[in-house]
C-alpha cells in the first residue's frame, strides 16, 4: 500500500507567492483602469463645461441691443442710460435680450444686464485659479456695473479674451463702448471669444467661438 505525498512547504509558499503575485498585478491594472476612467470623465466635464459655457455666451451676446427708448429726464447723461455695450479685451458689459424667466409669475421682462470677466478665487490646495464669472441683473438702471447676482460660470481658465468685429475698418477691434458718441447706435456685427484653459495634457488650449449680433443697431425713440 502506498501512502499518499502531500505538497512540501516550498511548495505551498511558492504556490502563495505565485497567487500574491497575481493579485497584485490584477489589483494594479484594476486600479490604473479607474484613474484612467476618473481622467476621461474629468476632461469629459471639462468639455462640457467649455461648451455648455460658450453656447450660452453666444446665445446671450446675440440678444445684446441698446435703445434709444428710455426717459430722459431720469437718464439726462448719455453715460447712464439704461442700455449700452461695453466691451474691454477682458470683460465684456450688456444688455441683452436674453433673459430666461425661472418662476412664471417672476415680474422680469426678457432684457437683463450680463457681464463676463474673470476672477481670483482659492483652488485645490490654496492654490488661486481664475474662474470665468457671470454676473446678471434683471433690472435695468443707471448703474449696469453694480447689483444682480454674480455665478461661476467656467472654473479654472487661464485668460478670457474678447474682440469685436469692426464692419468700418473690416477688422477686429479690442474694446467698444457705445456711450462714446462715435458708437452711440451701433453695436459690433460679430463678437469673438476666446477661452484659455488647460488641457489634459497640462498644455494651454485655446477656445474660440463667435457670437453674431442680430440688433447690431440702436432701437429708436418711438
Amino acid at each position: 500500500m502506498r501512502r499518499a505525498r502531500g505538497f512540501t512547504l516550498l511548495e505551498v509558499i511558492f504556490a502563495v507567492g505565485v497567487t500574491a503575485m497575481m493579485g497584485v498585478l490584477i489589483a494594479a491594472a484594476f486600479q490604473s483602469g479607474y484613474r484612467t476612467k476618473e481622467l476621461v470623465e474629468q476632461e469629459a466635464d471639462r468639455y462640457r463645461a467649455l461648451r455648455t459655457g460658450t453656447d450660452r455666451m453666444v446665445r446671450e451676446i446675440s440678444g445684446a441691443f441698446v435703445s434709444d427708448h428710455y426717459d430722459t429726464r431720469r437718464y439726462r447723461d448719455q453715460n447712464d442710460r439704461p442700455t449700452n455695450f461695453i466691451g474691454a479685451r477682458d470683460r465684456l458689459l450688456f444688455t441683452s435680450m436674453g433673459h430666461q424667466r425661472l418662476y412664471a409669475d417672476a415680474k422680469e421682462s426678457d432684457q437683463m444686464v450680463v457681464e463676463y470677466y474673470t476672477k481670483s478665487a482659492p483652488g485645490p490646495g490654496g492654490q488661486q485659479r481664475l474662474n470665468l464669472i457671470r454676473r446678471e441683473d434683471s433690472i435695468l438702471d443707471d448703474r449696469m456695473d453694480r447689483g444682480g447676482v454674480e455665478d461661476v460660470l467656467i472654473e479654472n481658465v487661464k485668460r478670457l479674451d474678447f474682440a469685436y468685429w469692426d464692419s468700418d475698418k473690416k477688422d477686429w477691434v479690442d474694446e467698444w463702448d457705445t456711450r462714446r458718441i462715435e458708437k452711440k447706435s451701433i453695436l459690433p456685427v460679430r463678437v469673438r471669444i476666446t477661452i484659455s484653459a488647460v488641457d489634459e495634457t497640462g498644455r494651454e488650449a485655446r477656445y474660440v467661438t463667435q457670437a453674431r449680433i442680430v440688433l447690431n443697431t440702436e432701437i429708436p425713440r418711438f
